[in-house]
């Protein structure tokens, strides 16, 4: 499951997506909106994906993530459109054998998700709205920092 969705999303999904009988480890990692950054309250975020990319991104690097760390299985969905704080941005789900492969999957996917895939994150705070990745984001981080 590698899922590019406008509404919200079920993470009991993207957890059943990765279960299996081999699996001794499933691990669900929820990405929400954040009320600030840096010395910035946010009020919401937006999120834009090129849809078809975007998919088949998630897919790929799901592929990589999966035989890289020997797991059961990995599944991701990510939103789109307007947030509001505490909503989820993406929901990933890893199962292995043991906890340490999934766990550390994690950390590996989302990363490379930052970073290879074409999904913009829009933050918008109290007085104004920036792209994050670009040189008014206050995280200052480049296009790496979407999520």
């Amino acid at each position: 499951m590698f899922q590019i969705v406008e509404s919200p999303i079920d993470a009991e999904a993207v957890r059943r997506a990765v279960e299996g009988p081999a699996n001794g480890a499933v691990v669900v990692f929820h990405g929400t909106v954040r009320d600030h950054t840096a010395d910035r309250r946010v009020t919401h975020l937006e999120y834009e994906a090129y849809v078809p990319m975007a998919e088949a991104a998630l897919a790929t690097i799901g592929a990589e993530v999966v035989a890289r760390h020997g797991l059961t299985a990995l599944a991701c969905v990510h939103r789109t459109g307007r947030l509001e704080i505490g909503e989820d941005a993406v929901v990933v789900a890893t199962s292995s054998p043991h906890r340490r492969a999934a766990l550390e999957a994690v950390e590996d996917y989302v990363r490379r998700l930052k970073a290879d895939v074409p999904i913009w994150k829009k933050e918008h705070f109290e007085g104004g709205a920036v792209w994050i990745g670009t040189p008014e984001d206050p995280q200052g981080r480049g296009p790496a920092s979407k999520g």
